[in-house]
């Protein structure tokens, strides 16, 4: 931003915040569409049943009830957006 004084000399104000180089918390934060790069708020990750210690894939904005393969325990429960697990189920983030 370049102002003009009387004296017609030009003086650079800084920006408040760099705008190129964002945090990880400000890109987080922000609006799927409107990040530096654009990348989904939803994921895939493996979920260890309690019970039988099966791996079950499960999404994680899932809009149904997930069971575990062996033993019919809920896994997850849908909510408004991310869907909740249930306590003791451990889980991992899968790799692209």
């Amino acid at each position: 931003i370049v102002l003009f004084n009387r004296s017609f000399r030009s003086t650079i104000m800084p920006l408040a915040k760099d705008l190129l180089h964002p945090s990880l918390d400000e890109e987080k934060r922000r609006c799927k569409l409107k990040r530096l790069v654009q990348s989904p708020n939803s994921y895939f990750m493996d979920v260890k049943c309690p019970g039988c210690y099966k791996i079950t894939t499960v999404f994680s904005h899932a809009q149904t009830v997930v069971l575990c393969v062996g033993c019919s325990t809920v896994l997850c429960q849908p909510t408004g957006g991310k869907a909740r697990l249930t306590e003791g189920c451990s889980f991992r983030k899968k790799q692209h």
